[in-house]
């Protein structure tokens, strides 16, 4: 009966993880680790042992650098303000609250925003919203290979 509670608790987690890789306020990755981990300890980590959760977390624990790093990127190879990159944080929090498309043009919007507020320029302010914009999309790509990259190494040790 736990084992069954801690499968559907973990299935549960992992599709959530899988949502909240799209959905900004969602920690997508942890959750999907936390599945994971869940779905080890229903079969009392028999299969799946502390090395393959170690490696696993180390994995989750990258996303955070993903994030950081690919939406850096792509502000800076567009040559976005700091306030360019503050406006895009600011505009995905807002976007959240406008469902689907918001989370994709919030960060747009404020990049822009936060980059014509400091330079006075609309078409550095496009560029620096498409910077950023593209910057989060890539992050979104790396993310959901990592977690898929996650689940297949779970699969392989629980098959292996």
């Amino acid at each position: 009966m736990m084992s069954t509670l801690l499968w559907l608790f973990a299935i549960i987690l992992i599709i959530v993880g899988l949502v909240g890789i799209v959905v900004p306020a969602v920690p997508g990755v942890v959750a999907v680790f936390f599945g994971l981990l869940l779905a080890a300890w229903a079969d009392d980590f028999v299969e799946v042992g502390w090395i393959t959760l170690t490696v696993l977390g180390l994995l989750a624990l990258s996303s955070l650098a993903i994030d950081f790093y690919t939406t850096s990127l792509g502000a800076k190879k567009f040559g976005a303000s700091k306030l360019a990159i503050f406006g895009a944080a600011v505009g995905m929090l807002v976007g959240i609250f406008f469902g689907f498309i918001g989370i994709f043009v919030g960060p747009f919007v404020g990049a822009f925003l936060g980059e014509y507020i400091m330079r006075k320029d609309l078409k550095q302010s496009a560029k620096a919203g498409a910077g950023t914009w593209l910057g989060i999309a890539l992050g979104l790509a790396a993310k959901v290979a990592l977690v898929f990259t996650m689940i297949g190494i779970f699969v392989l040790a629980y098959i292996i």
